[in-house]
């Protein structure tokens, strides 16, 4: 598998991004971490890739204002992963497959079985409270 994280340049495509001086705790779609105090960040729309058409979407998401760390393309992210979370998989033409509730301590498997479907192309990783884009996965 590999790792999607979102580019610190993706907020300058939105003109109505937000400055923020410090926002601790927020996940990060840049490092794929939780901010620290003190850290510059962005508050910005964004609308992943894997959706098309009708299951586009956008919304609310953070990164650095300037990303110290490239997280590993294929590592999961840990420190993100320690809640329930929604996988979502999509097809090929950008429409959702399937989509499921993961608990922590599940997330390898329930991808690998995601995966070992031939019509799931890609994978969203997404917030179970608030349904914000975390990040995505690749077949590698």
């Amino acid at each position: 598998m590999r790792i999607h994280a979102i580019p610190v340049s993706a907020a300058m495509d939105d003109p109505g991004r937000e400055h923020r001086d410090s926002e601790p705790g927020v996940p990060l779609r840049c490092c794929l971490r939780k901010s620290l105090p003190g850290e510059p960040v962005w508050l910005f729309r964004y609308s992943p890739s894997a959706g098309k058409g009708p299951y586009a979407e956008v919304g609310p998401v953070f990164t650095h204002v300037t990303c110290p760390t490239v997280p590993q393309s294929d590592d999961l992210p840990a420190e993100l992963l320690n809640n329930s979370r929604v996988l979502r998989a999509y097809n090929a033409a950008g429409q959702i497959h399937d989509g499921h509730v993961v608990e922590p301590g599940s997330f390898a498997r329930a991808i690998e079985e995601s995966f070992n479907d031939p019509a799931v192309d890609s994978l969203q990783v997404r917030s179970l409270s608030h349904g914000c884009f975390l990040f995505a996965i690749s077949r590698s």
